[in-house]
């Protein structure tokens, strides 16, 4: 009980410090020009995020506390260094939006007003709505491959729209929480069965990381949504249906991440290799290169989650992580140029591209990734903080009755 309520203080005391720092990058905005000269003051920022998860050493709090920090709000604030991304904007993003944008994973929307168009004048730029609970046109969802706005998933675009005009997550439905309340039930119970095939209990671990992250991010969002009036990013859409690993990695799967590496890594890598090998094959090393950046953050966020104490400890990665996504990176650029030689005259159709595109992520999800995280203790800690909380909870309901 004693170390739960000590998280949670780090949990709070984490955050408060991520939100004054971004305080920070908001001044630093208004005074320090893009370019070279604010890179090096917002990586004073950038350090700050990079020891904030290390007071974390749960699964439930300490991974989305540095998967939000250590990657996606580190990655937003190198754009705004260069004047790029989310968080640059004309005019000025006001404090709280600011705040906003780079700590949680906001949906960006495209502003009517010509006065607020993003400073890089790109057709593509993105904005996030200024003013909530007015509805916007939501802008493309683009892959790593610049996928054309034709393409864009018409399931995210398509969802259930409530009255205030802000789009429901259909995650927070009965169904969806009956779902998680019977894993939390039975992960005890398949997780020290020694009869289970060792194959099947890492697809089980592996569906039990899908729904246990899709539950996380569904709750911030319906939390944002009350308080701020705020639609958070989608992180999945409907994986289950990818027609190719295209479709999977660019316009189903961790869709926030896919913002964050189209620009940081994808663009530049692409334009270099525009120079070198020409436009029609320069998305091939690009795709390559983003990936192998995925595979490496993962690793490192691996290491935030392993940790049992909340000190440094040596950096050990397994490389499973990385093999995983370069092979994949791989395959989706073979996929890329095989599309671009038959230029749309052949396709496999539906019902055999979606199983083979499912079989073949979760084969080598079971074989790569999901061994990583067990090596990792990932699922061990996970029971153990599941044992936690519900002892914490029956000590909290059995101390509010003694009062009565």
């Amino acid at each position: 009980m004693d170390h739960i309520e000590g998280e949670i203080n780090n949990f709070i005391m984490v955050w408060t410090i991520a939100a004054s720092t971004m305080c920070y990058c908001h001044t630093i905005g208004k005074f320090i020009p893009r370019g070279k000269t604010r890179i090096l003051a917002i990586f004073l920022a950038i350090f700050v995020l990079l020891l904030l998860p290390l007071r974390l050493t749960s699964v439930h709090l300490g991974g989305p506390t540095s998967f939000i920090l250590v990657w996606l709000t580190t990655f937003k604030l190198l754009l705004f260094a260069l004047g790029k991304g989310p968080l640059s904007s004309n005019p000025p993003l006001s404090l709280s939006y600011f705040i906003c944008l780079s700590l949680l994973p906001i949906k960006l929307f495209q502003q009517h007003q010509p006065n607020l168009s993003n400073t890089q004048n790109n057709p593509t730029s993105q904005r996030t709505s200024l003013k909530p609970n007015v509805v916007h046109k939501k802008a493309d969802i683009r892959d790593l491959t610049h996928t054309s706005k034709e393409n864009v998933s018409k399931d995210t675009q398509n969802s259930q729209t409530t009255k205030n005009g802000h789009k429901s997550s259909p995650l927070l439905n009965f169904s969806y929480v009956i779902i998680v309340f019977a894993f939390t039930i039975l992960i005890p119970i398949y997780a020290n069965n020694e009869i289970l095939h060792p194959k099947f209990k890492l697809f089980l671990y592996a569906l039990q990381t899908y729904i246990g992250i899709e539950f996380i991010l569904a709750s911030i969002s319906l939390l944002v949504r009350k308080l701020l009036g705020i639609e958070l990013e989608p992180q999945f859409n409907k994986p289950y249906l990818s027609t190719s690993l295209q479709d999977f990695w660019g316009r189903r799967w961790n869709l926030m991440v896919n913002k964050i590496l189209h620009p940081t890594i994808y663009k530049p890598m692409m334009n270099a290799s525009t120079r070198v090998i020409g436009r029609k094959w320069a998305p091939l090393p690009a795709i390559i290169s983003t990936f192998a950046v995925s595979g490496l953050m993962h690793e490192v966020l691996y290491y935030y989650v392993k940790r049992e104490k909340p000190t440094f400890e040596t950096w050990e990665p397994s490389w499973d992580s990385m093999c995983f996504f370069l092979l994949h990176g791989v395959c989706v650029a073979i996929e890329v140029a095989v599309k671009k030689e038959l230029k749309g005259k052949w396709k496999l159709p539906r019902l055999v591209s979606t199983p083979l595109t499912v079989v073949f992520v979760i084969y080598t999800a079971l074989l790569l990734f999901v061994p990583a995280l067990v090596r990792c203790h990932v699922f061990e800690k996970e029971i153990k903080e599941l044992n936690a909380i519900v002892e914490f909870g029956l000590d909290l309901y059995g101390s509010y009755f003694l009062k009565k």
